[in-house]
């Protein structure tokens, strides 16, 4: 007997249905509160990066697992916004400095530092190590996947594709894609002065 003190048998009650919604309604409870526990610890957490970092207060992060570490300086500028899973490093000395109104999409990582690849890895403790700021100009749009790497200026209202690798400096006012990301077009919406 499942509740021996009513007298009632679990055939019974699962022929009325009672366990079925018991459950769905002990789920939703559950799951509504740990929602809610989540979405405190996401507010905790990117109000910590709020205090260590140059935040605007508009600035959004939008969704879970957005990471911001390092002890260089990360700007993040008004009206924009960074995506879930992202990632961006700012190395000792090293900067990122995103502008005003830029759309950065879920999965991308920015970084200031690296290790050289063209090296003998065998010997651990002197690795070369390459360092450079990252700076994202005004009103561009970074597509989901997207890696920057360190040293790379990305000129203001560029688009740059989906899963791209940025290796180089973009100009401004262009769509850029690929591994590494190249200038496919400029922007035809461009008044010539």
């Amino acid at each position: 007997m499942l509740f021996p003190q009513c007298g009632m048998k679990l055939t019974r009650l699962r022929k009325n249905g009672k366990v079925n919604s018991l459950r769905k309604w002990l789920i939703r409870i559950l799951a509504g509160i740990f929602n809610k526990l989540e979405a405190a610890s996401l507010l905790w957490q990117y109000e910590q990066y709020r205090r260590k970092y140059d935040i605007d207060p508009s600035f959004q992060f939008n969704g879970k697992g957005i990471i911001l570490y390092g002890g260089g300086k990360i700007v993040l500028g008004p009206g924009s916004y960074i995506g879930r899973f992202s990632q961006i490093q700012a190395k000792p000395g090293e900067r990122v400095i995103v502008g005003a109104k830029v759309h950065i999409s879920h999965f991308v990582k920015i970084y200031t530092g690296s290790t050289v690849p063209d090296q003998d890895f065998t010997v651990n403790d002197k690795l070369q190590k390459r360092t450079g700021s990252v700076i994202i100009g005004d009103g561009c749009w970074i597509g989901a996947g997207v890696f920057i790497r360190e040293g790379v200026t990305i000129g203001e209202d560029t688009v740059v594709g989906a899963n791209s690798v940025v290796t180089h400096d973009l100009p401004a006012h262009c769509i850029a894609a690929g591994c590494p990301a190249q200038v496919i077009r400029y922007k035809r919406n461009l008044s010539v002065k």
